[in-house]
């Protein structure tokens, strides 16, 4: 009879090492509490990674990739984000005033978590598709053009907004607020509208699928 002897070698498992298995989770960099004011980042590149309490003022991010990068409470004024790409970007409790955003795709951004507020914004032509973005605020506002398809807009508030052309198709409006906001036209037999409050002034905009003439004068 022949004996075999010898180390047997196993391969190296992963460490269960929770702590171990987030630093391996981590990548880019981690950025607390810093100020950006007048970066122009057309000219000089944006750093991947997270941002948790940071501001941004009067930057320039037209056209840039922010795609799987993290802002966690941020605030962004006088910013240009106009075009710039959100792939798996992730926004939580961000704020942005006074900022220009044509154009941005907030569908591809990561879905958890998101929720962001927005005061003195243009967000011309951005698409909202599909996400859940309940109790959002919108201030003062331009959504022309915007598209909340299939969004749920629950509970949120649009105060003092310019909503010409924005798209309501199978979106959740119950409880959200309208009154002061003016030139939306949203079909109630294809959203959801119970509780949703709306000014007697706009109620034409509730009725535009009807093709019926109101005489606002009367």
């Amino acid at each position: 009879m022949i004996l075999l002897t010898g180390k047997i070698s196993y391969p190296e498992l992963p460490s269960s090492n929770p702590l171990n298995h987030a630093q391996n989770m981590m990548t880019g960099n981690y950025f607390s509490n810093q100020n950006f004011e007048n970066k122009d980042f057309t000219k000089e590149p944006f750093e991947r990674g997270e941002y948790e309490n940071c501001t941004f003022r009067h930057c320039t991010f037209e056209y840039a990739d922010l795609s799987r990068c993290s802002f966690n409470d941020c605030g962004f004024t006088g910013c240009n984000l106009s075009m710039v790409k959100l792939g798996s970007t992730a926004f939580r409790e961000a704020v942005f005033k006074e900022c220009k955003m044509f154009g941005l795709q907030f569908s591809d951004c990561n879905e958890f978590g998101l929720s962001f507020q927005f005061e003195d914004c243009l967000l011309n032509s951005s698409v909202f598709y599909k996400t859940s973005i309940k109790k959002t605020r919108f201030k003062n506002s331009n959504l022309t053009e915007v598209d909340f398809s299939e969004a749920d807009l629950s509970h949120a508030v649009f105060t003092g907004c310019d909503l010409s052309g924005a798209v309501f198709d199978r979106t959740n409006l119950e409880k959200a607020d309208f009154r002061t906001s003016v030139r939306y036209s949203i079909n109630p037999s294809l959203n959801r509208l119970k509780q949703a409050k709306f000014s007697l002034s706009e109620v034409h905009g509730l009725l535009g699928h009807l093709h019926i003439d109101i005489d606002r004068n009367s």
